[in-house]
């Protein structure tokens, strides 16, 4: 799961404040920005109306991501169960009665996990023996079948790391563990912490799994090597038995076995899932939403991100249902590869090529089907890199350098106008609950076309337990509540279905930043 960054005001907003002022941003207050009725919310009211309705009562898109959850289960890019979910996703696409269904082939790499355990031990008065709560991180290299033995090094945060001299680090198993203080500040030890361990000579890493939540449920995810240091094995253990270790490693010394046999096998076909309503009056111009198909080898994918695929999908297929014919073309996507390589994002953009600028909106929902609050919309130059809340905060899809606010004299006039519209469609969400519009909206998947100026949108829910369950064996279906699914699919169908109508088309606006 990986998010953009974004903003978005409304009409109220930008009449009291000032130029140059800067406006309050998620996790905040206010958390949401109120909805402003206005001539869409006239307009669309009936069909907004109806399509609510719909998707408060249809179970259809509940039951599709029950059954790729318990008879699909994980999808981990390279692997059969993969595969599976791209041939029953097409043929769903196809009995809902889409137009144009296809799978763009798209090659993915193959990480193995394989068998992997991790033991600790001391010596001494109380010396201890005991197995890990660990889950390799993803693309990790292995240790070998003899493993690694060697002694810890507790290093709380990069800024200690570099304190050390080389010395101090070679041959150690380094283990990070800087507290908790929100997803977006604990991955970037999972991400970069194996390669900076690496050139001081560290042989391992262990990480503190990104969750504020101990319940001994190790988080994997992916890692990404510097190509110029040496690859280390590493993986995740679970907050309890990491501050175990804080606390031995003070005590004395300390040894971890570590055995890990993951490796990397040839790439595989896979490929990104699309069906259309194709448009009534401008075919050629494309509002996309989805999610990833993929998932990593934990759990069933189910927040993480079959919420998102499903959701998107029954969104799509309401409109169908209700007869629907919207002026331009909704295209929904299951992207592949979002957790381990995003090269379902990259084939996309290569698809569309020159015509990027039929490219109307794009949304993604990536971020799980907790109750949702409101819609996010922006993506205006923002680094696409993951995002979280800081703890207790909501989700709010932005990334961190975005929490300064939002200098309101940058705008455009068309992207205050852009504003104005989004709070007269939120208006129409008002039966559900979901009538705000935040700042903050966009993901990984679609990054490589909001990059080159597609307007981001993405749902913005609670976020309370999202970061809690994400790739790990405890994202499974219990987690998805079915009426906070609807309320989403409601949302996603409303929003997509007037920016494929509407006249007017929401501004975007290109990023110089590249991954």
């Amino acid at each position: 799961m990986n998010r953009i960054l974004s903003f978005v005001t409304t009409a109220a907003l930008l009449a009291t404040v000032p130029a140059g002022a800067q406006m309050q941003l998620p996790g905040e207050q206010p958390a949401g920005m109120p909805a402003v009725a206005g001539p869409l919310t006239v307009k669309y009211k009936t069909d907004a109306d109806r399509i609510l309705t719909a998707a408060m009562a249809d179970n259809d898109g509940y039951a599709a991501l029950a059954y790729l959850c318990d008879h699909i289960g994980k999808r981990v890019s390279g692997s059969p169960q993969l595969l599976t979910a791209i041939e029953w996703g097409a043929e769903l696409m196809k009995n809902a009665g889409l137009q144009h269904v296809k799978v763009q082939s798209v090659m993915v790499p193959k990480w193995v996990r394989g068998s992997e355990s991790a033991t600790v031990t001391t010596t001494g008065k109380g010396a201890i023996k005991k197995p890990l709560h660990m889950l390799g991180l993803g693309m990790s290299v292995g240790t070998g079948k003899d493993g690694i033995t060697a002694d810890v090094l507790f290093v709380p945060t990069f800024a200690a790391l570099d304190a050390l001299t080389p010395e101090q680090v070679k041959g150690k198993i380094v283990l990070f563990d800087p507290g908790w203080h929100g997803y977006g500040v604990n991955s970037q030890y999972r991400t970069a912490g194996p390669s900076r361990a690496a050139a001081k000579g560290a042989v391992a890493v262990l990480v503190r799994s990104a969750t504020g939540l101990a319940m001994q449920t190790p988080h994997t995810g992916t890692l990404r090597y510097d190509e110029t240091m040496p690859k280390v094995p590493a993986a995740a253990v679970s907050v309890e038995d990491a501050l175990m270790l804080e606390r031995l490693t003070k005590e004395g010394p300390v040894q971890v076995h570590l055995q890990m046999d993951a490796h990397m096998e040839a790439d595989q076909k896979a490929g990104n899932v699309m069906g259309e309503i194709v448009g009534s009056e401008h075919p050629e111009q494309v509002v996309v939403l989805g999610g990833h198909i993929d998932s990593w080898d934990v759990g069933q994918g189910a927040q993480d991100d079959g919420s998102g695929i499903m959701a998107t999908f029954e969104a799509v297929s309401l409109i169908h249902k209700l007869g629907l014919k919207p002026k331009r073309t909704i295209r929904v996507v299951f992207w592949v590869n979002e957790e381990n390589g995003g090269a379902g994002g990259r084939a996309y953009r290569e698809m569309i090529g020159d015509t990027i600028g039929d490219q109307v909106a794009a949304i993604e929902m990536d971020g799980g089907a907790e109750k949702p609050l409101g819609i996010g919309y922006g993506g205006f130059g923002a680094p696409r890199r993951p995002a979280a809340p800081a703890p207790g905060a909501p989700a709010t899809g932005m990334a961190p350098a975005a929490r300064g606010g939002l200098d309101m004299s940058t705008l455009s006039e068309q992207e205050k106008q852009s504003y104005v519209w989004m709070q007269e469609i939120a208006a129409l969400l008002k039966p559900i609950g979901t009538d705000t519009v935040s700042p903050g909206g966009g993901g990984s998947d679609i990054g490589p076309i909001t990059a080159d100026g597609v307007p981001a949108l993405s749902p913005r829910t609670v976020g309370l337990h999202y970061f809690d369950w994400h790739h790990t064996e405890a994202d499974t279906l219990d987690k998805v509540d079915p009426d906070d699914f609807k309320r989403n699919t409601a949302m996603l169908s409303v929003v997509a279905y007037v920016l494929a109508d509407m006249d007017g088309r929401l501004a975007g606006r290109k990023s110089t930043l590249r991954e």
